[in-house]
């Protein structure tokens, strides 16, 4: 088993997800070559690492993201509710989150966005990117093709992947189409066909999100350069160790 192991917003099997504990746990741990991570906007207009577009279940504040300033939004606690030993973490912006792994992982951001929710993200999140000067070290993905072509068009230069849950008849034809040289499937969509003719045309494919030895080494069994994507990075070590 060659499949490197991607830390699913950071080492979040143990630390609140998102946030500096978990990045720095995943980095921690040498066999951790990416890291993927959210990324949304403040009120305004800060770039910041965080899955769910409300508040609620991962700080003790409450509603939308967008409705705070990354004023405000610093200062809650993003950490308690994971566990008492991680009470007071709290959120990280992307510029700290770049320059905290830069040299060391490769990262794929999503950029978390629905509709016209984050008019504009895809400009501050690209101009952190070059400010660390870290073009070649991470891919954009998106669930959202607009956001995909938006990137390309202002961000030449930096990859970007198409995100899904699902397996259209014509999903290579899609990332063909919107210039993608990367793929972020569920795994449960994913085969050893697709995984090859993905590697015969360059696209990069990360399979989320495997928590289990069993169907994380039956699915590095369809192909060699899948990334597997997990939020318990010492999983991927016992499947990679551990004999079957």
């Amino acid at each position: 088993m060659s499949n490197l192991c991607v830390a699913h917003r950071g080492f979040s099997g143990i630390a609140p997800e998102n946030t500096m504990a978990a990045v720095t746990l995943a980095m921690e741990q040498p066999y951790v070559h990416w890291i993927e991570v959210d990324v949304q906007l403040s009120k305004d207009g800060v770039p910041l690492l965080i899955h769910d577009f409300n508040l609620n279940r991962t700080t003790n504040g409450r509603g939308p993201v967008k409705d705070k300033t990354w004023e405000e939004l610093s200062s809650l606690d993003a950490g308690g509710w994971k566990s008492k030993a991680y009470a007071g973490e709290r959120l990280i912006n992307l510029d700290n989150f770049l320059d905290k792994i830069k040299g060391r992982l490769q990262a794929n951001i999503e950029v978390k966005t629905q509709g016209n929710l984050y008019p504009g993200i895809e400009e501050k999140i690209i101009s952190a990117v070059k400010k660390h000067r870290m073009e070649q070290d991470v891919v954009l993905t998106s669930f959202e093709p607009r956001v995909l072509a938006k990137i390309k068009e202002i961000g030449r230069g930096i990859r970007t992947g198409l995100i899904i849950e699902s397996k259209p008849n014509d999903l290579l034809l899609r990332l063909q189409l919107l210039h993608c040289s990367f793929l972020s499937i569920n795994y449960r969509h994913l085969s050893a066909e697709l995984a090859g003719k993905a590697a015969r045309r360059g696209i990069e494919v990360m399979a989320w999100t495997l928590d289990d030895v069993r169907r994380m080494r039956r699915v590095a069994a369809m192909h060699g350069d899948i990334l597997l994507c997990t939020n318990r990075p010492d999983i991927w070590r016992k499947a990679i160790n551990e004999p079957n």
